[in-house]
Formats: C-alpha cells, structure tokens, sequence
C-alpha cells in the first residue's frame, strides 16, 4: 500500500513539474537581462551604478500579511557569466506549493569586471536584503534558504558559511545567513584539504586569479563549523568540473561538526545535469522532487502531495 502510495504521489509530480519546463531550453543562458513574466522585480542593490535586482514569484494566493518561507536562487557561470533566469522553473514550482521564490542577479566578471569575491558579497547583500525586508515582502525572516547551481551553488553556501564580508551599502546588523541550503553541483573546496584533495599549485594561481583573494578564504569547506544550516546537495557523480569528492567531502565535515547535510548523488551524470531540458527531464524531475521532499521535512512547505490519500 505504501509503495503504490509513493508511485502515485510521484507520478503526480511528474504532471506538475513537466508543465514547468520551458519551451527552449536555451532561454536560460541568454537574453540579459532578463525578462520574467508575473515576477515582481526588487532592487537589492546599487553599486558603482550597477542596479541588481530580485525576481520575486510569489504564491497567487499570497499576502503582504502572509509570512511564508522563501527561497533564493543564484545561477550559476563560473563567476563570469550566467542568467538569473536559469533557476525560474524550480522557482514557478515552488512558487506553486506554497513559497516566495525568486532568482538573484549579482555581478559577474563578462559584465562588470569583477572577482568572485565581489559575488559572494553581492549574494550576502541579496539574503540581508529579503530578511530586513521580510516583513513587507510577507516573508518569515527565519525562513530564508538560499540555492543556486554550479558557482550560483558555491555562492549560496558561501552566505551560510563564509565570515561576514560586509559591502559598505549593507547594514551589518541583518544577519547575512540563511536558514537553508539547496545546492546543485556547487563549487564547495576552492582549496587543499591536506590529505584528502590536492590542487595544484597551477591550479591554485588560476583560482587567486578568479576568485580575486586567496582561495581559501572564500572556500566554504574550510568556514564549517558548527551550527550551519540544514542543506541538500545534489550532485552528478561524473561531474568533471566540480569534481564529486569536493561534495563527499563537504557532507563528511558537515556532519562531523553535527550539522545536518543530505547528498543526493546522480550516477554517471556529469554538470549541470539538473537544469531543466539540458540532460533530460528525468533529473531535473528528479531533483525537484528530493527537494519538496527536503523543504517539507524542515518546515518550509506542507505536506501535499504527501497528504492526497490514494486508496
């Protein structure tokens, strides 16, 4: 009884997600910037007179009283490229199940000559903004989790781990950190982890070169203490770009400071597996559904499709 249960609530969410995939999958790396229907556009920062934006999809029974859990999405691009519109599927599911979601924009360096480390504080600027506006935006302030793919990834659990690095426009007394973490093959090791992964020193230069500081200081591994959000990671075991032991190992010191972090490993699947019409459907199906699964187990969405009762 169980098990039919579970293949009917999947094949429901099959219906739903399917109805979610865009008509050319290329519209997610193009197009900048981007146009978003029935998303409402906010400011989070201005910078150099470079204006960043949210794209916030709401819920359409949404309230400005409500105070509902909220997620945001950094795409990803190595930190030289990329669209905010990559993560709009995942955000219209979401959206649809009950949450806030919506995508960031953030400096990368094709279009504003920036290092990664101008990106990680962008992505912190963006999670202080959604929590000091929390309130206005019908938003539960200590329900936030942040997402993101690839270097989107690495951004999203640099806000969860990394020291603050404050930008002067940011008010420093909001808390930067998310209360989640969903990341889809994120560069996670920027750096040696003796014993366990070696970069070389050619490999290092180019990543002072990219990231702009040392690469350890923007490496998330190497900030886990104790006390990080929950997270998921989902991760192809043929990643050649981030390669799979850099996510193992996160996982393993997650854990052994007590914090809880889920692995969800795709076999033979290689990067950017999860994007919707990029691989096949089945993945990224696959992964939004781990990830309702994951959302509902620490609060941030309620049960259906769980609670439809099948006989």
């Amino acid at each position: 009884m169980c098990v039919k249960r579970n293949v009917l609530i999947y094949i429901f969410l099959l219906i739903i997600v399917f109805s979610y995939l865009p008509v050319h999958s290329q519209e997610n790396k193009s197009n900048y910037p981007p146009v978003i229907p029935d998303a409402k556009i906010e400011m989070y920062k201005i910078i150099n007179d470079i204006k960043l934006n949210l794209w916030i999809i709401y819920p359409k029974d949404h309230k400005d009283t409500d105070s509902r859990a909220a997620i945001v999405f950094f795409f990803g691009g190595g930190w030289k490229n990329g669209n905010p519109k990559q993560f709009v599927p995942q955000c219209k599911y979401l959206a649809d199940r009950g949450m806030v979601a919506m995508v960031a924009d953030y400096r990368v360096r094709s279009r504003h000559n920036v290092s990664a480390n101008k990106c990680v504080e962008d992505a912190k600027s963006a999670v202080r903004y959604i929590r000091q506006n929390a309130a206005r935006l019908g938003i539960d302030p200590d329900r936030i989790a942040a997402s993101g793919g690839s270097a989107g990834g690495h951004l999203a659990a640099a806000t969860a781990t990394l020291p603050n690095c404050n930008d002067p426009a940011d008010d420093f007394s909001v808390n930067p950190k998310p209360n989640a973490l969903v990341l889809f093959n994120p560069a996670v090791i920027l750096a040696s982890v003796p014993g366990q992964y070696d970069v070389t020193p050619e490999k290092a230069e180019e990543w002072r070169k990219r990231l702009g500081v040392e690469p350890e200081l923007i490496s998330p591994y190497h900030h886990i203490t104790e006390n990080i959000c929950p997270t998921i990671i989902f991760h192809g075991t043929k990643d050649k770009i981030v390669p799979y032991k850099t996510v193992e190992l996160f996982r393993e010191k997650m854990q052994e400071k007590h914090n809880r972090c889920e692995l969800v490993g795709y076999y033979k699947k290689g990067h950017g597996f999860f994007n919707s019409g990029w691989d096949s459907s089945a993945s990224y199906i696959d992964t939004i559904y781990k990830m309702d699964h994951f959302l509902c187990s620490i609060g941030y969405l309620k049960s259906p499709p769980e609670s439809i009762h099948y006989k």
